[in-house]
């Protein structure tokens, strides 16, 4: 009887052993297989108009005595305000900076010989959310030209400047369309490898980038972002 009992005992326990074996192994092979992933990149992107504008009108004018530059100056912020005003900008938009002097011969490397001492410049700029009437009005500067007053639009301080101030109206829209680029990838993969599309492991969104959309029209923005999915891959 005692032989019988351990012999029974050790049948039991070895299969005990390769039960846990067993289900011990086929655990591994199912975490493995969760293992299985593939990581894509979603990309939306989107063309829109600027709806803000900054644009400064910088211009100058030289002499060799200062007094009489500086009631130049004045005059003709006085005329710039005048035509940006009869150009629909009201006077909440329209700011003007302080003169600025430059004296060449008071310059440590300044020359000796130069025609004029004196360079004096003033900028007025104009804030507006009105974008089309900033590039309206900027191809009738021609006339302020015809008047003498002479733009310095070589500054890159003086460079018109176009912004987007919208992106949060769109931000769920194109988070969801990069989200949809992404599984249409993923699917796409899943299929030529013969697998199918689980769960999502892990997903991170790219930053929002706004640009010109090309040099020309830099009124018009291009928004884009693209965001990165993994998904589990299951057979």
């Amino acid at each position: 009887m005692n032989t019988f009992n351990s012999l029974l005992m050790g049948a039991l326990l070895a299969l005990g052993l390769a039960l846990a074996g067993y289900f011990i192994g086929n655990g591994f092979v199912q975490a493995r297989a969760l293992e299985r992933t593939v990581e894509v990149k979603g990309l939306a992107e989107r063309d829109v108009a600027a709806d803000t504008a900054i644009w400064p009108l910088r211009f100058v004018v030289a002499g060799n005595e200062l007094e009489p530059l500086l009631a130049q100056v004045e005059a003709q912020g006085k005329k710039v305000g005048a035509f940006l005003t009869l150009r629909g900008f009201s006077a909440d938009e329209i700011s003007l900076s302080a003169p600025s002097i430059t004296d060449r011969l008071a310059q440590n490397y300044g020359e000796p010989n130069v025609r004029f001492r004196y360079t004096v410049a003033q900028t007025v700029t104009v804030f507006t959310s009105n974008v089309e009437a900033v590039r309206n009005a900027g191809r009738e500067l021609l006339s302020l030209g015809k008047e003498g007053i002479v733009f310095n639009q070589e500054d890159y301080n003086a460079q018109t400047q176009y912004l987007f101030n919208g992106l949060n109206d769109i931000k769920p829209a194109m988070i969801e369309e990069a989200t949809r680029n992404a599984r249409e990838v993923a699917e796409k993969f899943a299929a030529d490898s013969k697998s199918r599309l689980g769960k999502i492991r892990s997903a991170r969104q790219g930053q929002f980038s706004i640009t010109d959309r090309d040099s020309n029209n830099p009124h018009i923005k291009k928004v884009r972002v693209v965001s990165t999915v993994a998904y589990y891959l299951a057979d």
